[in-house]
Parts: structure tokens; sequence; C-alpha cells
């Protein structure tokens, strides 16, 4: 008898242990071993979504995320975890179906069909742009010019002057094109990467919208199109849109399994590209990185760009804040839309920290 009781007393004591350990790990955030999620490209606006509690992530940091993202002006907010919608978000009288524009995060477009249109064989990446443009098209030299390739222009590397009269400068027309350094030996955030622009539509013998149209646009179902803004050529789209494009890069340029971005240039986009600015790819912010630079400064500053985000995470920043962060480790994608979060009006501030703080908040 004493020993059936022991046996019990011991089964008891297995069983409490399997149910503690059990009611611990509700507690702990799942890490996403599920296969990536595609959307359909057929123009259904179908989209899975997977919620906070499947997750295991804490409903209570939701709302303060919201209410920061509204009072800093946002109207499209999505998060996107293995391909799925976690939060789906719009404020200020923006919908699902509503365009708005990228600014500058629209670069990591023109990057991509770079490489798209190098991987077809269409261009080299190290050979010098006036091959693609003919000559004259800076205001430099020709010896100078023709040290300048398209990976300059990938890289900002180019040399050309981010200055005119002293004056922060987006114009690209050949008199606004300086000399300033020799390619290659130093950074400064430029207008004049839009130049690729040029270079693909020469070499594909199309125009540059119908070649994105055709190859990344279409291929990915996104909607949008490009626009002319003063001396900028901007993209402007739906959230979803945005996140379609983060989607592809989160997948390191695969769209399910259609290739749309080979991998070894998708490796080249997202890791650092030169000596200089060690958080700056093919057009791609990184992060965690140990120092960087920023646009219309020569600073060099010390530490990640955004510490109180996931070190891998790569990045597309746009004016008045339009963001795509991609986050490999935690198979996320988070999309901002909006207006300027505060009163500057750089693609870097104070709101990327703050951000990532309450988004954080969700998984810790």
């Amino acid at each position: 008898m004493k020993k059936y009781l022991i046996l019990a007393t011991l089964f008891l004591f297995i069983v409490s242990c399997s149910n503690s350990s059990s009611d611990n790990s509700t507690s702990t955030p799942i890490t996403p071993t599920d296969q990536i999620y595609f959307p359909p490209i057929d123009g259904s606006n179908t989209w899975e979504t997977k919620s906070i509690s499947d997750l295991n992530w804490n409903q209570n940091a939701v709302q303060p995320l919201l209410d920061y993202l509204n009072i800093k002006h946002s109207k499209g907010f999505i998060i996107l975890i293995n391909g799925k919608i976690v939060m789906e978000n719009y404020f200020n009288n923006h919908d699902a179906n509503t365009n708005w524009y990228w600014a500058s995060a629209g670069k990591t477009l023109t990057s991509t069909v770079t490489g798209i249109a190098s991987q077809e064989g269409l261009i080299s990446l190290d050979a010098k742009v006036s091959n693609y443009i003919g000559t004259g098209w800076t205001n430099e030299p020709l010896l100078k010019e023709n040290l300048i390739t398209n990976r300059n222009l990938l890289t900002m590397t180019s040399g050309i002057d981010d200055y005119v009269n002293g004056v922060y400068s987006d114009d690209v027309t050949p008199t606004s094109l300086n000399y300033k350094a020799d390619a290659g030996s130093r950074w400064a955030y430029s207008n004049v990467y839009v130049k690729l622009q040029d270079v693909i539509a020469n070499a594909t013998n199309q125009t540059f919208p119908n070649y994105f149209n055709a190859k990344l646009r279409d291929k990915i179902g996104m909607n949008g199109f490009w626009f002319t803004s003063g001396n900028n050529i901007v993209y402007t789209s739906t959230t979803r849109s945005m996140a379609r494009f983060g989607l592809l890069m989160l997948n390191k340029g695969k769209w399910n399994t259609d290739v749309v971005l080979n991998e070894n240039y998708f490796n080249l986009a997202t890791n650092t590209s030169q000596n200089i600015n060690l958080s700056y790819g093919y057009l791609w912010w990184l992060n965690g990185k140990s120092s960087y630079h920023l646009p219309q400064t020569q600073n060099i500053y010390n530490g990640s760009i955004i510490p109180t985000a996931p070190a891998d995470m790569f990045m597309a920043l746009g004016k008045n804040d339009q963001k795509i962060y991609v986050i490999p480790s935690k198979k996320m994608v988070v999309i901002r839309m909006g207006d300027a979060a505060d009163n500057t009006n750089l693609a870097l501030s104070d709101f990327d920290e703050m951000l990532w703080t309450k988004i954080s908040a969700l998984y810790q």
C-alpha cells in the first residue's frame, strides 16, 4: 500500500511540474517558425492575419503604441510577422485604399530595380555611368566624371558635392553636379542616385516606370505610381503595397517561389557597402553598426542608428517619417506612413527611438 502511495505522489508531482512549466510558457512570446505567407497578387485584397494573443505578445502594449502613432501624425501602420498582418491601423482620415508618398524610402525601389537590371545582364554595377547616359551629365572634368560607376550611385559615394553655393541641393541638372572628391572616397547623401533611373531606362529601351512595373510592382501585387515633385521622382502607394515590398525583402528578394531579386544582390544591398558610412548599403539604411553618417553632414556618430531597435534591422527611410523596417531575426516587417512626427522633416529623428521602444514593449 505504501508503495502505491509513493507512486501516486510521484505522479502528482510530475503533473504539477508539467502544468507549472506550461503556465510559464504562455507568458513567453513565441518565435514564429511557420512558413512565410504571401498574400495573393490577384487584386483581391485578401491577407491572412495573426493575432497578438497567437504570438503571446503583450496586449497591454498595443494601445500606448497606437496612441503614440496617432499623436505623431501617422496615417498608416502595419506590422507583419512571417508575412501575416498582426497590426493594421489607420489614422487621420487615411484608410487601406489611400495612396501616400514614400519620399526617400522609395530609393530602395530604385536599388531593387537596379539589381534586377544587373541580374538580367542589362547593366554592370561597376561600369561608369556615362556608358549608359553619355558624358557631360555632371559639371565635373571628364576624367573625374568617368570615375563614377553605377555602384557609386547606389552607395552614395559619387564624390559629387551635395551642396551648391553653400546650400544643400537636390538638383540633378549638370550645372549643379560639381566635383567634391574622387568617386569612392567620400560618402554624402545626395539626390544624384536618381541617375540610376536614367541608366536603367537607356539600358532597357523603355521608361523606368514601365520597367519597374513589369519587373517589380506587378510581380508582387503592389499598386502605385511614380510622380515628379520638384527635383525628385517620388513613388506613391497604399500602406499595404509598401508592406508587400517589405515582405519581398524579408524573404531575400523572393515572392513565394518567384525570384524577383537574386539573393546575391540582396545581400550586397542590405549590408555595409563601403567603409565610410558603415550603416549604409545600396540605398538601404542599416541598424546595429558601430557608427553612422546622417544626410547633409560629414559628421560620424558612434553606435547604432536606432539603439532601441533590433541590431539586424535594415530600413527604407523617407522625409516626414515614411518608414519600412525589416527585421530578419524576428521575421518582422513594420510600415509607417504619415506626416512628419515632429517639427523636423529628416528621415531619422528621435521619433524612431521612441517608436521602437513602444513596438518592443509588444514582444519583450
